[in-house]
C-alpha cells in the first residue's frame, strides 16, 4: 500500500485542504487594427480558493520574503490584454504561470481555446458558424458599456446572492431555453441567467436583438457572440432588464412612435453578450510538503470499463498523464499501468473495500476518482465510479468475489461552482501583485490552426 493511505484514510482535514485555480475568459477576442486597442472584455480572470492555500502558507511561514493575508479566496484580472491586427492567428490560449511570493512556481495553467475574430458579426448566423452562436446550456457573461468607451464598462455580477453592476468583476452566467434544454438560443425565445457559482436566477425574460438603442420585437435570428441585445421580462413586457450606476434595476421601455415592432431603450438597458468559459484545476498537497510544480496537470476526458463482476478494468483517457500517476477510488490505491500520456489501465478493486467488508454489494457505492502522484500530490477530479448492486451473485463468484456491475461516470465539469455560496469572500487589495504581459510563441497547439497566446502572472503575496 502507498505510504500516503493512512494520511488518507480517516482524515476529514485531508479534504479541506485541496487548492484550486481557476480560470474564468471569454471565448472569442476582438482584433485590434492600427494603433487601438481592443482589450479581451471581459478580462481574463484568475480565482485561488480552498484551504490548501492556508497550509502553503504554514509551510512557507518561515521565509523572511513572505508573508500571507487570511483570506477564503483571492481575486485577480488582467485588463490590458489585446492583440493586434499584426497576429494572425485565429485561435489561440492563456497560459498563467503562477509563483508564490518566495518566486517558487506552482505550475502553469492553460486556459480553453480562444477564437480570434476581427468585429461582431451583423449577418443572420447559420450553424455553419456554431462556434459564434450561443447555445443553451452554455456560460456566458454580459456587460454593458456608454459610447464605447472602457472605463464606463459594467459588468452583471452576483454578490451575496444579490444582482449588481460590477465595474471590477464579473460573473458566468448559464443562459438555458425556457422550454428546451438543447439547441442555440435565438432572438424572441424566453431564457434564464442562472449564476453558476451561487445559483442565483433571474425571472424568465425574452432575449430581443438591439439596434441603434431599440429592441427589435420581430427577429429570430441565431444569438451571436459580442451581439448587442435587451432582456425583455416574459410576465412584464414593458419591462427590460437595466443598470444603474452599479444597481440592478428594471426599465420601462416605451414603443416607439414610428416603428410598433420597436420599442425605445436607455443606455443601461442595452446589454452586450459573450460566450465564457471556466477551467478549473484542484489539487492537494496531502500530508507531505512538495516543493516541486503541480504542472503538467493531468486532465481525465473520458472512462471505460471492461469486464465486469469480480474482475473489471479501468481505461482511462485524458492529457499529461504520466507513469508517476496512480489511480485512487475514494481512498483505495487502484493497481495502475502506464499506457501512453493520453491513457492509463487500472485494476478495479474490489467492492468489499467500499463495503465494510461485505462481500457482496447491497446498495449503490460511488465513489470519487483521484489521480496521486509519486510525491504524494493529489489530483481531484470530476470523474466518479459507481458499483451498482446485482440482484444475485453470478454462480461464478458466489461465496469468494464481490457482486456488482461497475460503472464510470462524470458528475459534470466544475459542477461544486454551482453549489458554492455566492460571496467569493473578502477581495485582496495591495495583497497581490499581478503582473500580466503577453508572449507569442511559434509554438503550435495540438488541434488547432493557431499558437499560444502566454499569459505569464506572477502572484506575490506580500504584507
Amino acid at each position: 500500500h502507498s505510504p500516503f493511505q493512512c494520511q488518507l484514510l480517516g482524515a476529514t482535514r485531508e479534504a479541506h485542504a485541496d487548492q484550486s485555480v481557476t480560470i474564468l475568459h471569454a471565448k472569442v477576442a476582438q482584433k485590434s487594427y492600427g494603433n487601438e486597442k481592443r482589450f479581451f472584455c471581459p478580462p481574463p480572470c484568475v480565482y485561488l480558493s480552498g484551504d490548501g492555500w492556508r497550509v502553503t502558507q504554514d509551510h512557507l511561514k518561515d521565509s523572511p520574503t513572505v508573508s500571507f493575508v487570511s483570506v477564503q479566496q483571492m481575486f485577480a484580472s488582467a485588463k490590458s490584454l489585446f492583440i493586434s491586427d499584426q497576429d494572425k492567428r485565429k485561435h489561440f490560449c492563456l497560459l498563467l504561470r503562477l509563483f508564490l511570493g518566495s518566486r517558487q512556481e506552482v505550475g502553469s495553467f492553460q486556459s480553453r481555446m480562444i477564437k480570434v475574430i476581427s468585429k461582431p458579426s451583423q449577418k443572420r448566423q447559420s450553424m455553419k458558424n456554431a462556434d459564434l452562436c450561443i447555445s443553451s446550456g452554455s456560460r456566458v457573461a454580459l456587460f454593458n458599456r456608454l459610447r464605447s468607451q472602457t472605463v464606463s464598462t459594467r459588468y452583471l455580477s452576483v454578490d451575496r446572492g444579490a444582482f449588481i453592476a460590477s465595474a471590477r468583476q464579473w460573473t458566468a452566467f448559464t443562459i438555458t431555453l425556457g422550454t428546451c434544454v438543447e439547441g442555440f438560443i435565438c432572438y424572441g425565445c424566453v431564457v434564464q441567467l442562472v449564476c453558476t457559482e451561487s445559483g442565483a436566477a433571474l425571472p424568465p425574460m425574452v432575449i430581443r436583438k438591439v439596434n441603434k438603442q431599440h429592441a427589435i420585437l420581430d427577429v429570430d435570428e441565431p444569438v451571436s457572440q459580442l451581439h448587442k441585445c435587451a432582456f425583455q421580462f416574459r410576465d412584464d413586457p414593458q419591462t427590460y432588464l437595466c443598470l444603474s450606476n452599479d444597481a440592478i434595476v428594471l426599465y420601462q421601455a416605451p414603443s416607439s412612435t414610428k416603428d410598433p415592432g420597436r420599442v425605445v431603450l436607455n443606455d443601461g438597458s442595452c446589454w452586450t453578450i459573450i460566450g465564457v468559459e471556466a477551467v478549473e484545476f484542484t489539487f492537494n498537497h496531502g500530508p507531505s510538503c512538495i516543493q516541486n510544480p503541480v504542472t503538467p496537470f493531468p486532465v481525465i476526458t473520458g472512462l471505460e470499463v471492461n469486464g465486469g463482476g469480480h474482475v473489471a478494468t479501468l481505461d482511462i483517457h485524458g492529457e499529461n498523464l504520466s507513469p508517476h500517476l496512480k489511480v485512487w477510488f475514494g481512498n483505495n490505491e487502484a493497481e495502475t499501468m502506464f499506457r501512453s500520456p493520453k491513457s492509463l489501465l487500472c485494476v478495479v478493486p474490489d467492492v468489499s473495500a467500499f463495503g465494510d467488508g461485505w462481500r457482496h454489494l447491497r446498495r449503490i457505492t460511488s465513489v470519487p476518482l483521484s489521480l496521486i502522484r509519486s510525491d504524494g500530490l493529489i489530483y481531484r477530479t470530476t470523474f466518479s465510479f459507481t458499483f451498482t448492486p446485482e440482484l444475485q451473485p453470478p454462480p461464478c463468484a458466489r461465496g469468494t468475489a464481490a457482486g456488482g456491475r461497475r460503472e464510470a461516470g462524470a458528475e459534470g465539469e466544475l459542477a461544486h461552482l454551482g453549489e458554492s455560496s455566492g460571496d467569493r469572500g473578502p477581495q485582496i487589495k495591495q495583497t497581490i501583485l499581478l503582473m500580466f504581459c503577453v508572449s507569442f510563441n511559434k509554438h503550435e497547439t495540438a488541434g488547432s490552426d493557431g499558437e499560444k497566446q502566454q499569459l505569464e502572472a506572477l502572484l506575490c503575496f506580500s504584507s
